[in-house]
């Protein structure tokens, strides 16, 4: 199955390969750009059911993924698991529920994202949504791409994990080649 959901991604061109500079500063050779997968909604259905048979049988109330990359992935898992999904979003710099969407004291919630790298924004959204006395059971995408020295607080249900070197731009092979990098992704890099 992890090599079927690969080639889905290759084809939508959502799994690049190449020499990138990503959103933490570091260099890879790989990059996943979800959204690419996400544009196909035949394709996304495919690759989600994957992670929806994976939770099936979790007690989840609703799923709420994180403005930008968790939405779609939020909807489609939602339709899937037949539960409500919603979006948190960024507001004057700190995630919060907006567009007068509520999460209850007690709610199970799973988090959605397209790519987990480090769970960063996810354990944000956590944070958010226990606030609200909600508890947040795990995280589900569609790239699992931390490295292995990487711990998450949640489970992490995935189509597929991938080990995606990254690198210090002093070390970066492939910057020792000469070989240009390109700026992919959703956040501004300086």
């Amino acid at each position: 199955m992890e090599n079927k959901i690969i080639n889905i991604l290759k084809e939508c061109d959502a799994l690049l390969e190449g020499h990138f500079l990503l959103s933490s500063g570091k260099h890879s050779n790989r990059y996943c750009q979800c959204a690419k997968l996400l544009q196909h909604p035949d394709k996304a259905a495919e690759v989600l059911a994957v992670v929806a048979e994976k939770v099936k049988d979790l007690n989840v109330d609703m799923l709420v993924g994180p403005a930008m990359g968790g939405i779609i992935v939020a909807y489609e898992l939602a339709r899937q698991l037949g539960k409500p999904g919603i979006f948190t979003e960024r507001k004057d710099g700190e995630m919060t529920l907006t567009r007068g969407f509520e999460v209850k004291p007690g709610q199970r919630i799973l988090i959605t994202e397209d790519v987990v790298t480090t769970g960063k924004s996810s354990m944000e959204v956590a944070k958010i949504l226990e606030s609200y006395g909600a508890e947040v059971i795990g995280i589900c995408c569609i790239v699992d791409r931390r490295a292995a020295d990487c711990e998450v607080a949640l489970p992490i249900y995935s189509a597929v994990k991938l080990e995606i070197e990254s690198f210090d731009k002093e070390e970066c092979p492939l910057c020792k080649e000469n070989i240009p990098y390109v700026k992919p992704g959703s956040r501004n890099i300086k």
